[in-house]
């Protein structure tokens, strides 16, 4: 079936319900031809699909032309009458994930900060994409939900990331792009085949359609199968998270324990992935429970790898994010817009008309983000003397490693909120603007 962007509506209205309504598309523009198709389909359509468009374009400074590129985009953007926000990022190549990886995470936690509550990120993922990580995830070993490839639609940030062209093989999109005429820029690592994704695309890919000429398409059948058994995984993993407190960062482990050891890992890998977070290897897996389920609960044992980080604390196992990807710097603004706080932090907003919260003069000054630097202390409502941040956050049983991170909103120099813990007492009213602190990591 040749691709057109009735197509692609198509595609979309059927990833569409009720639960996941999307409130605005945010394309993944990289410039390449297949987000450059993405776009343009987007926009000859924007009157039938009826949503508010924004390109992003992640600028990973990682090769010389990358400034011609994201002029390019935003010449493009402006040709379709989509608006577009540029951000650069510094790819950390020392953390051993390899210049890929790196730059994908990079680019993730960019676009984190543009998705808001109902927002869906679009990727032009297509079909030789989906192949090519079969392929590749079958060389790591991978288990079905490895296998499963490229997910159509997921939980992203505080929205959804759909890969609506995850069906339509490369050769349609060019034929598209020829069609309308189209012009985009090629990214020269893509031809590298030091890369392993490189290496199954130009010479193990062509030389298998050599002889099976449809083998996109029977590999992606293959991860649409696995996708099914990886789903009934996932079924069973929420049915035994639901058992043992259904909190995929916080894990009884006692409970924990009673389940056995394939259905510990099962659960222990739905838990990662329903974080955000990248899932540990089986001998990661065999760490965790081998070092920190059976350890002494007045222990404080840790396994960390790329990304995440898995803390024994008394009698829990808590999942969390384990840099600081996407975290905002301080003096942030918390606006109208919720305000991102990295990976796996979730994000602020505001809610007015609560029973107690800020005040409207509060809110008038602007609220600025800080982090504890030590020190800090507040009057906190109801109380009637000044408290250390230190002493309220031990009497409140925060974990150790999350006092450090929790959000602080300043007024001017005043400090009139921790997280949406506590409001300082001059600062609040009865009614007033509340903090909200949604998908917030377990703090107890």
């Amino acid at each position: 079936m040749t691709f057109n962007s009735e197509r692609l509506l198509r595609r979309l209205d059927e990833l569409e319900t009720v639960e996941n309504a999307p409130a605005r598309y945010v394309i993944a523009l990289s410039g390449g031809l297949d987000s450059t198709v993405l776009a343009h389909a987007l926009a000859q359509t924007s009157d039938a699909h009826g949503k508010a468009l924004l390109a992003v374009h992640v600028d990973h400074r990682l090769q010389q032309e990358s400034e011609t590129w994201s002029e390019h985009c935003r010449r493009l953007a402006d040709s379709l009458g989509i608006e577009i926000a540029v951000e650069t990022v510094d790819v950390d190549l020392t953390k051993g994930r390899g210049p890929e990886a790196a730059a994908r995470d990079a680019r993730y936690a960019a676009l984190a900060k543009y998705i808001g509550p109902g927002d869906w990120l679009l990727s032009a993922h297509h079909l030789n994409d989906q192949a090519e990580t079969l392929l590749l995830n079958l060389m790591r070993g991978s288990g079905p939900a490895g296998i499963a490839g490229i997910g159509v639609l997921n939980r992203f940030a505080s929205g959804w990331l759909a890969r609506p062209l995850i069906d339509v093989p490369r050769e349609d999109l060019e034929a598209y792009a020829a069609d309308t005429r189209l012009a985009w820029v090629n990214d020269p690592s893509n031809d590298d085949r030091r890369f392993d994704r490189n290496f199954l695309r130009h010479d193990v890919l062509p030389l298998l359609e050599r002889r099976w000429e449809d083998v996109s398409k029977r590999l992606a059948r293959s991860a649409g199968l696995s996708g099914e058994a990886a789903s009934l995984l996932d079924d069973l993993a929420g049915l035994d998270l639901a058992s043992i407190g259904d909190r995929h960062d916080r894990i009884d482990i006692k409970s924990l324990s009673a389940l056995s050891m394939s259905r510990q890992r099962n659960v222990l890998r739905y838990a990662v992935r329903r974080a955000g977070l990248p899932v540990p290897g089986a001998r990661l897996l065999a760490a965790i429970l081998d070092q920190l389920v059976p350890a002494r609960e007045d222990a404080r044992p840790v396994v960390t790898w790329p990304g995440a980080e898995l803390r024994r604390y008394r009698d829990k196992l808590y999942l969390l994010a384990s840099d600081a990807s996407g975290r905002p710097a301080a003096g942030a603004v918390l606006g109208r817009d919720p305000l991102h706080l990295g990976t796996g932090m979730g994000h602020l907003l505001l809610s007015p008309d609560a029973p107690l919260g800020l005040s409207q003069a509060i809110i008038d000054r602007g609220l600025t983000l800080q982090y504890r630097k030590g020190g800090e202390k507040i009057k906190v409502t109801g109380q009637s003397h000044t408290r250390k941040i230190k002493k309220l956050l031990q009497e409140e049983g925060v974990v150790p490693w999350m006092r450090d991170r929790l959000p602080l909103l300043y007024a001017g120099g005043d400090l009139v909120a921790v997280a949406d813990l506590w409001i300082a007492a001059a600062a609040a009213s009865e009614p007033g603007t509340a903090i909200l602190w949604r998908d917030r990591p377990a703090l107890h």
